[in-house]
């Protein structure tokens, strides 16, 4: 008996799960392959598909933008989706299988229209000095294959990012101190794996798809993903499995229209009338905050009557416990809002900033750097920003400071936000001198005579900050969510990815509807060498500085209710 596990885990019979037996670094390893490969497949895609659609699709600047916008704030939002599934009825194991299989499909589909000539216009010799309108468009079949193929990547994406991190902590039982300590150090590896999948997307395999070609690039992702499963599902013997449970969703429901019906009554003088069926251990203190939810637990005659004769209807009444989970939630989501922009600004990252520097000089000797890798510097501003936080930064707090822990998670958030309203002034004066150079010339649609190493300071500083965004919104939405609803508040803080890229496409036809006219290209138009992208990008700092300002008083409130 006392090699079982503590945490209720099973096996795949169904029965106790055996710790020796089950679980582990070696049930991790063979999961995290399709996390792996889930970052190869979308992000090597993502950074490199806006060179596709404007040199060989021949689509517009801005509606190139807005495609890719799209494809990865859906994948985000699919994420709570995939979530939903996963807790309340498929099992996490189940989900990961289905929606690996589907990325796969996808992957494999998209290989196939970018080697058929059937499925891509007539070639044309384009540049990004010139307007996409000299050549031939993709038509509505061909573009419908193209999104066919991304948005089942979208929806194995949705699937996996919201159920492979937890498989893998059901791997380790945390009433074990053992198999606690060990589940603290996987986070590190599991974020170094995951940090490597999207360096090898954004380095190896975009070389691939600009010069071996597209095909292949793609057909690496698919057979990659391929492997991955095969390898989980070698596994399957060796895994824990935790049983599926209620939705949260439901709970919340449950909440909202009891106190609806309820609307009408008065709340007691004293909060020990009100409904509670969970134990002490179990309790969540009663807040005042949020008074009318507080309804949803008021005992009626009829409340009585139904729950003395075991038939309770949580349409009509909630325990106290279960309004204060609702409660915790409600109060994420003035955080939650003012996140949004700063995705916004790292969607610029993977669209008109490999678009700015197609334009310019990659070369380095004899070798030509792709468009898309020089988002490398991106990825190696996170892991610069969390290796200097964690070896200076809080070091340094320690000492000085009483805190132990080091910055907060709103702290971080905040840090986040600055550090990306800063990367997009600074692309706003770097597109500056970028647009005079294109403006020398405009004669010559050739590669234009100024470094793309100028575009670094960009790519660092919001990738920086996204090395405390992240930190930041995944610590707070965990530990702050109730422990039911852990799974579905991941899935609300990657949602704040989805509507950063949604909300960067709706800006961008907002603006491209209001700038441009029949003399003018407008801010971001079919060619940015020919429109504004500066202008752009100091509105998007603008709109972020605005932002901070909203969030700096969200997170006063949030700390004079919660301290976090």
């Amino acid at each position: 008996m006392d090699d079982l596990v503590g945490n209720a885990a099973v096996d795949y019979k169904g029965l106790l799960a055996i710790r020796s037996k089950t679980g582990g670094w070696l049930s991790n390893a063979l999961i995290v392959g399709i996390e792996v490969s889930e970052r190869l497949s979308t992000m090597g895609i993502a950074v490199n598909l806006v060179t596709y659609l404007i040199g060989r699709m021949h689509i517009p600047s801005a509606t190139s933008a807005k495609i890719v916008s799209d494809f990865m704030g859906t994948s985000f939002l699919l994420c709570l989706l995939g979530g939903l599934i996963a807790d309340s009825f498929l099992g996490r194991y189940r989900t990961i299988v289905i929606f690996a299989i589907i990325q796969t499909l996808g992957t494999g589909m998209l290989a196939i229209s970018t080697k058929l000539p059937q499925l891509q216009p007539t070639p044309c010799n384009i540049h990004y000095s010139l307007k996409s309108s000299n050549c031939e468009q993709a038509t509505t079949s061909q573009m419908s294959v193209l999104y066919i193929s991304l948005y089942l990547m979208a929806l194995g994406t949705g699937g996996l990012k919201s159920s492979v991190s937890g498989f893998c902590t059901d791997q380790f039982d945390e009433t074990n101190e053992e198999e606690k300590a060990q589940l603290t150090l996987f986070f590190n590896w599991f974020f170094f794996f995951i940090t490597l999948g999207t360096l090898l997307a954004v380095t190896v395999l975009v070389y691939i798809q600009d010069e071996v070609g597209r095909s292949w690039g793609y057909g690496i992702c698919s057979f990659s993903m391929l492997v991955a499963i095969l390898m989980f599902l070698s596994g399957t013997k060796r895994y824990r499995y935790k049983k599926t449970m209620k939705s949260p969703i439901a709970q919340i429901l449950h909440v909202l229209i009891a106190a609806i019906r309820k609307r009408r009554l008065q709340l007691p003088t004293n909060d020990s009338f009100l409904y509670e069926d969970n134990s002490n251990s179990s309790r969540i203190s009663h807040t005042d905050q949020f008074r009318i939810l507080d309804k949803a637990a008021i005992m009626t005659k009829e409340d009585y009557e139904c729950i003395n004769s075991l038939a309770e209807n949580p349409w009509r009444i909630s325990s106290v416990t279960k309004v204060e989970e609702v409660k915790m939630m409600i109060r994420l989501l003035p955080i939650w809002t003012t996140t949004i922009l700063f995705w916004t600004a790292y969607a610029q990252l993977v669209t008109f900033s490999v678009e700015q520097a197609s334009t310019m000089d990659r070369s380095v000797g004899n070798f030509r750097i792709p468009a898309a890798s020089l988002t490398a510097f991106f990825v190696s501003a996170i892991l610069i920003s969390l290796a200097t936080y964690d070896r200076l930064i809080l070091p340094f707090l320690k000492i000085w400071t009483a805190k132990k822990s080091g910055l907060t998670s709103l702290q971080k958030i905040g840090i986040g936000l600055f550090l990306s309203c800063l990367g997009m002034g600074v692309a706003s004066i770097i597109e500056v001198k970028r647009l005079s150079i294109a403006k020398e010339n405009e004669e010559t649609p050739n590669t234009l005579p100024i470094s793309v190493f100028l575009l670094i300071p960009q790519f660092f500083l919001v990738g920086a900050g996204v090395g405390f965004m992240y930190t930041g919104q995944l610590d707070l939405f965990i530990t702050q969510s109730p422990k039911g609803m852990k799974t579905m508040s991941t899935g609300l803080f990657l949602t704040t990815m989805a509507l950063g890229f949604f909300f960067s496409s709706l800006l961008i036809s907002i603006v491209k509807k209001v700038t441009t006219t029949n003399i003018n290209n407008g801010w971001v138009g079919e060619s940015i060498n020919k429109g504004r992208l500066d202008c752009f990008y100091g509105l998007l700092a603008i709109l972020i500085f605005i932002d901070f300002g909203f969030y700096v008083l969200c997170a006063s409130w949030y700390t004079s209710n919660i301290i976090c």
